[in-house]
């Protein structure tokens, strides 16, 4: 494999997933933060639309935690959804299955709590192969340390640390394109 086979994101190769962003956690979080994740997703959700690349949504024990956002749920009504139990979302066997469907091995993982089912599926999926982009800007946890200290983890194990804006552009490839005057006008 060579670098850019795992630095560079391709729209046929890659999978955007969003992991557990329910409204009993969100409320648990620091809102500016909670406001900046979901304006990240949304313009990767957007643009996962525009650009047809697959999207799976988790969300852990919705009982206890509730559904996904509902700005969010509105952006991925046809998204595949796995319901969970195990903070990895590799616990699920929906989960793998939803991905292996697509055929796609670079996954971007967005979502909370970093710390947790974030790190946790992030080190289960490079152990089965996948190349993982963690989109900094677009995972949370209630605390900064925990945060910061999940994605110095991921990285050291191998997910490609990224940005909302890197994805968008590593996706869309060129400018002037109908995808690009449409999507750039969701980063400025």
């Amino acid at each position: 494999m060579s670098i850019k086979d795992t630095f560079f994101l391709e729209q046929d190769k890659a999978l955007l997933v969003v992991i557990d962003v329910q409204e009993k956690l969100c409320a648990a979080m620091d809102e500016k933060v909670l406001s900046r994740l979901s304006k990240n997703i949304t313009i990767l959700l957007e643009s996962a639309a525009e650009l047809q690349i697959p999207v799976l949504v988790t969300e852990q024990y919705v009982k206890g935690l509730g559904s996904t956002l509902p700005a969010l749920k509105e952006k991925t009504a046809h998204a595949s959804r796995c319901e969970k139990m195990t903070f990895s979302c590799c616990g699920c066997s929906e989960f793998i299955e939803s991905i292996k469907a697509t055929g796609r091995n670079q996954i971007i993982i967005t979502g909370m709590e970093t710390h947790v089912c974030v790190l946790q599926t992030v080190i289960e999926l490079l152990d089965a192969g996948f190349v993982v982009h963690l989109v900094r800007d677009a995972v949370m946890s209630r605390s900064k340390q925990n945060w910061q200290t999940a994605l110095d983890a991921m990285a050291q194990a191998g997910a490609v640390p990224t940005c909302t804006e890197s994805v968008v552009f590593q996706l869309l490839k060129v400018a002037g394109t109908e995808e690009f005057k449409k999507l750039s006008k969701l980063v400025r």
